[in-house]
C-alpha cells in the first residue's frame, strides 16, 4: 500500500525552479556579454589591395592628358583652289607620300581658257599700240628735228654774215645801215635757234611720258595674262611642299564643283608633328610655357616642351600644345592618341606616398595603414598637400616608412580596422 508524501513534491518542485532560475540569470549574463563585444574586423584578400610605403625625398608634380599628334602651323600646306572649277580626276589618295611636283588632281575652268586667250590678244594689242604710237612720235620728232636743222643752219650763216659786216663796217667799206640789218637778222635767228632747241626738248620728253603710259597698258597687260596663266597652271594641283596628302574634313570627288578659295588639297610634313593635349580645368592652372613634358606614343616616349596653353576651357579640359624635341618613332602620324605628362615643379625633402584612389591635394583623407605585424590595417586621418599624377604629398597622420592601402577602401568606410588575409 502506497504511502503519500506531499513534501518530497514540493522540495523537487523548488529544486526545478532553482534551476531554472540559474538557467535565466546565465543566460541574461551571456546575453549581455555578447552584446558588448566588438564586432569582428571584416577580412581583405591581401592579393587586391594595392600598398605602397611613405617615403622621404624629392617629389615631381606632373600633370597627365591623354591628345592627339597635329601637324605644327608651319608644316601645313593647304592648297586653295585659284579659280571656279570641277574636279575631273584625282590622281593621289590621302596617306601618299608627295614631292612639291606631284600632281594632286586636275580641275577644269572652261571660262578661264576664254579669258586667256582674251588676255594674250590684248598683250598682243597693246604692243602694237606702243610700236604704232613710237612710229609716229619719232616720225614727228624727226620733223622737229629737221626744222631745227634748217634754223640752225641759217643761224650759222647769218652769225657769220653779222661779223663780217661789223668788220668791214670798222674799215669804214659799208654803212652803219647795212651793218645793223646782218646784226638784228642774227640775233632773230638766234631766238629762232633756242625756240627750236627748246621745242626738240619738249617733243623728247613728251615721247618718254605718251610712250611710258602706253608700256604701262602693256605691263597691265602682261599682269593679267600671268595670273590668267598661274591660274591655268593652278588647274593642276601640286603638293607644293614634300610630305604626306592628308583627308580634308569633307574629301572631294571627281566630277564636284568647287569656288574659289576652297581648300582642294591639303598636305603635312609627317616628321614635324606636336602634341595637343587635353588637360583638366582643375590641373591645367598651373602649366607654364617651356615646362618639359613627355609623351607616350606607345610605341617611344619622346621629350618636348609647353609652347601653347588654350585660354579658353571646352569640356572641363584646356588645350595645351607639347613641340617634341626628340625624334618620332615608327609609325607616329597625325591623329595617333598619345598620352602626355607634364612636369609642374620638383619639390625637395618632402614626406610622399603613392596618390591614392579618392582624395584631392590640400585636403584631409582616411587611409588605411598597415600595422606592423602585416595582418591588420587601421583607418588613419591623413593631411595631404601638393598632388602629382601618381604621388601626394604627406603633411600629418603618416611618417616615413609607414605602410598604406591606396586602393579603393570605400566598402568598408564603417569599419576603423580590417584584416588581411
Amino acid at each position: 500500500m502506497d504511502i503519500a508524501r506531499p513534501d518530497i513534491k514540493k522540495k523537487k518542485f523548488r529544486r526545478n525552479a532553482s534551476w531554472i532560475a540559474a538557467g535565466v540569470v546565465v543566460l541574461a549574463a551571456a546575453a549581455a556579454g555578447v552584446y558588448r563585444l566588438k564586432p569582428a574586423a571584416p577580412t581583405v584578400d591581401a592579393s587586391t589591395i594595392w600598398p605602397d610605403t611613405v617615403k622621404r625625398g624629392p617629389m615631381i608634380r606632373q600633370v597627365r592628358g591623354l591628345g592627339t599628334l597635329v601637324p605644327r602651323e608651319e608644316s601645313i600646306q593647304l592648297i586653295p583652289a585659284q579659280t571656279d572649277a570641277t574636279v575631273v580626276r584625282i590622281r593621289v589618295l590621302p596617306g601618299t607620300k608627295v614631292t612639291p611636283d606631284t600632281i594632286l588632281m586636275d580641275l577644269a575652268d572652261p571660262e578661264l581658257q576664254q579669258k586667256l586667250l582674251d588676255a594674250q590678244l590684248a598683250l598682243k594689242g597693246a604692243e602694237a599700240d606702243y610700236q604704232n604710237l613710237r612710229a609716229t612720235l619719232q616720225s614727228t620728232l624727226m620733223d622737229k628735228k629737221a626744222a631745227a636743222a634748217a634754223v640752225n643752219s641759217d643761224y650759222t650763216q647769218d652769225q657769220l654774215q653779222a661779223d663780217t659786216d661789223k668788220k668791214l663796217f670798222d674799215l669804214g667799206v659799208i654803212s652803219g645801215v647795212s651793218m645793223n640789218a646782218s646784226k638784228n637778222k642774227a640775233e632773230q635767228l638766234t631766238a629762232q635757234h633756242q625756240i627750236s632747241q627748246e621745242q626738240i626738248d619738249v617733243n623728247t620728253r613728251a615721247i618718254q611720258i605718251q610712250l611710258a603710259s602706253q608700256q604701262t597698258k602693256i605691263d597691265q597687260a602682261k599682269a593679267l595674262l600671268n595670273l590668267y596663266e598661274k591660274q591655268e597652271a593652278a588647274l593642276q594641283v601640286r603638293a607644293g611642299i614634300s610630305g604626306v596628302l592628308t583627308t580634308l574634313s569633307t574629301p572631294l570627288q571627281v566630277g564636284q564643283h568647287v569656288t574659289v578659295g576652297t581648300s582642294v588639297a591639303e598636305v603635312v610634313q609627317p616628321d614635324k608633328l606636336k602634341a595637343a593635349l587635353n588637360i583638366a580645368e582643375t590641373q591645367a592652372h598651373d602649366i607654364q610655357l617651356d615646362q618639359p613634358a613627355e609623351i607616350d606614343t606607345h610605341n617611344g616616349i619622346v621629350p618636348g616642351h609647353v609652347t601653347r596653353i588654350d585660354p579658353g576651357v571646352l569640356n572641363g579640359t584646356r588645350v595645351v600644345d607639347v613641340t617634341l624635341d626628340g625624334a618620332l618613332p615608327p609609325g607616329a602620324v597625325p591623329q595617333l592618341s598619345v598620352d602626355g605628362t607634364i612636369d609642374l615643379q620638383r619639390l625637395q625633402d618632402v614626406l610622399y606616398v603613392g596618390r591614392p584612389a579618392f582624395g584631392n591635394e590640400n585636403s584631409t583623407i582616411s587611409l588605411f595603414r598597415i600595422d606592423p605585424d602585416g595582418k591588420t590595417a587601421t583607418r588613419v586621418q591623413v593631411k595631404v598637400g601638393r598632388a602629382s599624377v601618381t604621388q601626394i604629398q604627406i603633411l600629418d597622420g603618416l611618417k616615413d616608412g609607414d605602410r598604406v592601402i591606396l586602393s579603393d577602401m570605400s566598402r568598408y568606410d564603417n569599419t576603423d580596422k580590417v584584416r588581411l588575409d
